[in-house]
């Protein structure tokens, strides 16, 4: 953690001091800062073959604490860092860990190619999240499920095609943004997205080894396939999204024994009024069709999110996971307020 932040802050300081050379008050006009903030306070009972487990209790949480600030050489070249706090040590409650999620160069050459370098937004994950919408409140389908991630290092390119398609590429380490080692080959993740009127349509795809490094044997790769279709209407929203993974962990990448992993997600939205909108979620996963084929996680949620005012949102959710497998079963019930603050 502490390699990934300092080559991250590193990179950060390089990148700003380059536009050094800039008088004070462009630099100040150019440059904006912005942020974003989950909480919540909640309820939580944990039960593993009806046996309450110690990590039930009440508690207060700040998932996600992100800070960035953006600079704006000119028309076409810019910087961002992004910092990412959060609380890894669930039974200390501490917040113990700080990240660079985001530390890139970006150039914008045209309206269908856009090019960063450095740690950015992976093309599958943060879009699932922009259509879906209520990321604050659980994470989206893939990676709820451990088969993406949202930020890597890499080289990443997107554009707009036209007024309906859209795409997305990244080469990447394979680690993750929460770590910077070299590894052996590229990892690449696609996505192709449509916008037809109020529906949104995309598919997407990895492969790659997942950060193994020089001198690990890596038998198997990891592959991942997406889908997502939704409708937005003025008042309503309905959406899908679907995973199918082979051997998508490290674990596996380096052992002898493959895998499979499948999944689909059920959301949807009626915004009662401008401030009222109700809410509700289904997810059926299988994360170990070969290995374990009994092992199921059914997850849902349903509440009504409140927006107190602009880029401030509180919602009241039930949250319901149930997760099988041969001879255990683990279940979770959880009630209370998530939020989220943007700035």
């Amino acid at each position: 953690m502490k390699k990934s932040l300092i080559l991250g802050a590193a990179f950060g300081a390089v990148m700003l001091a380059a536009a050094a050379g800039a008088n004070a008050q462009s630099w100040a006009d150019n440059t904006t800062v912005s942020g974003r903030i989950y909480a919540d306070v909640t309820d939580l009972s944990v039960k593993t073959n009806d046996v309450k487990q110690s990590s039930s209790g009440f508690g207060t949480d700040v998932k996600r604490f992100y800070v960035g600030i953006d600079h704006k050489f000119n028309e076409t070249w810019a910087v961002n860092v992004t910092t990412d706090f959060t609380t890894v040590n669930t039974n200390s409650g501490a917040l113990d860990s700080v990240y660079i999620k985001k530390a890139y160069l970006e150039g914008k050459f045209s309206p269908a190619f856009d090019l960063r370098v450095g740690s950015t937004d992976m093309p599958w994950i943060p879009y699932a999240e922009g259509v879906y919408g209520y990321r604050y409140i659980e994470n989206t389908l893939s990676d709820k499920a451990h088969v993406g991630t949202s930020a890597d290092w890499g080289v990443h390119a997107s554009g707009k095609l036209g007024p309906i398609f859209s795409y997305a590429v990244s080469a990447v380490n394979g680690n993750g943004y929460k770590n910077t080692a070299r590894a052996k080959g590229l990892d690449v993740e696609g996505r192709l997205s449509a916008k037809i009127d109020q529906f949104d349509f995309a598919i997407g795809g990895y492969t790659g080894k997942l950060g193994a490094t020089y001198g690990v044997a890596t038998p198997n790769t990891a592959n991942r396939f997406n889908a997502l279709a939704a409708w937005t209407g003025e008042r309503a929203k309905i959406g899908v999204e679907y995973f199918s993974a082979n051997d998508y962990a490290a674990a596996i990448v380096k052992g002898a024994a493959e895998d499979k992993a499948d999944g689909v997600s059920v959301f949807g939205a009626y915004r009662l009024n401008p401030v009222y909108t109700l809410i509700g979620r289904y997810d059926d996963v299988k994360p170990t069709k070969d290995t374990n084929s009994s092992k199921e996680d059914k997850y849902y949620n349903v509440g009504v999110q409140y927006a107190a005012f602009k880029n401030v949102n509180f919602a009241l959710v039930y949250k319901h996971d149930d997760l099988k497998s041969t001879g255990v079963k683990t279940v979770s019930d959880e009630i209370g307020i998530w939020s989220q603050l943007l700035y």
